[in-house]
């Protein structure tokens, strides 16, 4: 069964709803025959590559809130995230451009390290404050989930896995995706936000049992006709 997550890496509910799905694909029974694939949404492509305000300037900015009501926010979130074991720093993150950010994923995937490489880049925006949009800190953090410093230099040195990228965010706008984190199972369940891990562990049993439907065998033997008791009685 493959599980697609599309989010980005600047998202705080992205983080929070990485964990819930985590909480949710441990206790799911069949974990271990669930692919997780990490998809590319950008909240903001024409951003610079780092931006020069803080997130409580950001939010005045874009949703015309006074200081006082974007630090409550940036509060809440902090403690939210905190209820599942994150630590958020708000205000001190550097939001910037995250294209090469997830064209470093796609790098790291075909390696078989792209969660690694999601986790890293997320604990490093929201957690240490790091400048994602920085090229010397996406070769840094890439070399620290084990690729080889060359070959991210030379992805972020041109093009490569733009298309990946691109391709990603024609399908999550083409599934009706206008927000993030977004999970699509075995392309068939879409569940939209940070869900409860009840919610999502909901999703991934529906899906397993759609794809694996419990076929009826029956017998030419006296109850090979499907005789059975129901309703509290039994006929004979």
């Amino acid at each position: 069964m493959k599980v697609e997550i599309w989010s980005d890496v600047v998202c705080p509910w992205c983080y929070v709803g990485k964990r819930h799905f985590e909480e949710a694909l441990a206790g799911f029974p069949h974990r271990d025959d669930v692919s997780v694939e990490w998809r590319s949404f950008e909240l903001d492509p024409s951003s610079p590559p780092v931006v020069d305000a803080s997130m409580s300037q950001i939010l005045q900015r874009k949703y015309g809130m006074s200081a006082e009501q974007a630090d409550e926010a940036n509060a809440r979130m902090t403690a939210l995230a905190a209820g599942v074991g994150l630590e958020y720093h708000l205000d001190r993150v550097q939001a910037g451009n995250t294209f090469d950010a997830h064209r470093l994923i796609h790098l790291a995937a075909s390696h078989g390290r792209g969660d690694a490489m999601k986790e890293r880049l997320l604990a490093a925006y929201f957690t240490e404050a790091r400048a994602i949009g920085d090229r010397d800190t996406l070769l840094a953090l890439g070399v620290e989930v084990g690729l080889d410093s060359s070959e991210v230099e030379r992805v972020l040195d041109s093009d490569d896995f733009a298309i990946e990228v691109r391709n990603d965010e024609a399908r999550a706008v083409a599934l009706g995706a206008n927000g993030v984190p977004f999970f699509v199972i075995d392309e068939a369940i879409g569940v939209s936000g940070a869900q409860p891990v009840e919610v999502l562990a909901g999703a991934l049993e529906q899906a397993w049992a759609a794809s694996h439907p419990v076929a009826m065998v029956t017998g030419d033997g006296p109850a090979g006709d499907g005789a059975a008791c129901s309703d509290g009685a039994c006929t004979v």
